[in-house]
């Protein structure tokens, strides 16, 4: 089966899971700036899950330009994937409500540390799909930003309750790091003759 039921589900997930963390902006009970002051944690926290969602949008995407075939394991590696994104608006939530405290910081972590493990599982069985010859695994490369994330969040989960600005560092850290879409997978592209869908 080709990837367009994979892609459309995906993007549907991803889309309900930014419009529930936009639902937990609240309207503040009042008409001046000093209003908006206690919802800055709440947006705060939103703005970083946002683009967290959006870079995991934007790498899924420009991945499964280079993916022909699904099959059953890779079906399973992107919910797999799916799951642990679907999390992201309610650990959003508690860090905003709770000014970033310890434990919800380092939950956050554990939900951004299994997303990460998630998404390298579905590059994984894509690969194994595509065989020896794989133009994903060729475009990977070592993958230096994929073995960096993990280590980031596995240092800030227990840095949140040292210091909770430098575990909420490493998260925006490792954010910026992916902000610029996987270049490695457009530069693939091209020489892998990709048609455009129809």
């Amino acid at each position: 089966m080709d990837t367009t039921r994979l892609e459309a589900f995906s993007d549907g997930v991803l889309a309900i899971i930014i419009t529930i963390m936009v639902l937990e902006l609240r309207v503040p009970h009042g008409s001046t700036l000093d209003d908006l002051r206690p919802l800055a944690p709440v947006f705060a926290s939103y703005v970083l899950s946002f683009v967290y969602v959006g870079i995991y949008w934007n790498n899924h995407h420009h991945m499964l330009y280079l993916v022909r075939r699904v099959e059953g394991g890779m079906l399973w590696a992107n919910l797999h994937l799916l799951f642990w994104l679907s999390l992201i608006p309610s650990t959003t939530a508690w860090i905003g409500v709770n000014h970033f405290a310890p434990t919800p910081m380092a939950v956050y972590g554990i939900v951004l540390l299994m997303a990460a493990i998630a998404y390298s599982l579905l590059q994984r069985s894509i690969i194994a799909v595509q065989g020896p010859e794989s133009p994903l695994r060729r475009a990977l490369g070592k993958d230096w930003k994929g073995r960096v994330s993990p280590v980031c969040y596995l240092a800030a989960i227990p840095l949140a309750y040292v210091n909770r600005w430098l575990s909420a560092a490493l998260y925006v850290g490792v954010a910026l790091l992916w902000l610029v879409p996987d270049r490695r997978i457009e530069r693939a592209i091209p020489a892998e003759s990709v048609t455009p869908r129809t």
